[in-house]
């Protein structure tokens, strides 16, 4: 469920939700904590579930020290009200046996919130990919039919692939077969953009194919064709400076190596 830390609830009427999958290389919430940092996001309130592995810590976008000694929470929203734009930032890997209470809980939530279109931003592991999805860019994206009907020529624009079907046993043809859906490493996202078409949500996913290791240059990539599409910045250039790096990023791969080892 849905907290609020104002003392009245927010309205998230016709804003437009970004949330990243817990998936390879941590690209969407790399993205999303660029998004968060560079459009200085205020937060408002937090996901409170049991879904998540419990976890807490100092504010990870802290620009002073009074800031840095903020607590928070795996799963916080973050809101721009002036873009219409809400952020969810997923900080925790969600527990293997409540996969599907969470994707529940997160089709209620955007449902009953309004959001005007929801999208989620993933990965996928490049070392699986199809001949086929060899092909062109990095990136794919998915649309659910609910979002497709007001966005397909905005998407159509943009010239992304969407995410190619592929056989469901690699290597054998057969006529009887359909091909399936496959996102390998992509955490929830096949099954809760499979959720958001049964329950008819506006929602697209973008995500790269990557592999894991320092993903930050795949983090400012996915944003910047997130920027693409809705215009975020001011400044539609693509430099990597654009996009303001928080705080919390140096400590990614944790400290140097101790010198005394040597």
């Amino acid at each position: 469920m849905f907290i609020s830390s104002q003392s009245s609830a927010p309205s998230f009427r016709d804003f437009t939700l970004v949330m990243p999958a817990v998936a390879v290389g941590n690209v969407g919430q790399l993205a999303v904590d660029l998004i968060v940092s560079t459009l200085n996001m205020s937060r408002v309130g937090h996901i409170h579930t049991d879904c998540l592995i419990p976890m807490a810590g100092n504010n990870p976008y802290a620009s002073s020290k009074e800031d840095g000694e903020e607590l928070h929470t795996p799963a916080e929203v973050y809101a721009a009200a002036e873009l219409k734009l809400a952020v969810l930032q997923i900080r925790a890997p969600i527990l293997q046996s409540k996969t599907k209470k969470f994707r529940q809980l997160l089709v209620s939530w955007i449902k009953s919130s309004g959001f005007s279109r929801a999208v989620v931003l993933s990965s996928s592991h490049a070392y699986q990919r199809d001949d086929q999805q060899l092909q062109g860019t990095p990136l794919r994206y998915l649309v659910t039919p609910s979002l497709l009907k007001g966005s397909a020529d905005a998407l159509k624009e943009l010239g992304w692939r969407e995410m190619e079907r592929v056989p469901a046993f690699p290597g054998l043809t057969d006529g009887n077969t359909e091909p399936r859906l496959s996102i390998p490493g992509g955490g929830i996202t096949k099954e809760f953009y499979t959720d958001s078409c049964k329950e008819d949500l506006p929602l697209a996913v973008l995500l790269l194919f990557c592999s894991e290791g320092d993903n930050i240059p795949d983090a400012f990539a996915l944003a910047n064709h997130l920027n693409d599409w809705l215009h975020l910045l001011d400044d539609n250039s693509k430099q990597p400076n654009k996009w303001k790096i928080p705080t919390s990023w140096s400590l990614l791969f944790g400290n140097g190596i101790p010198p005394a080892l040597f």
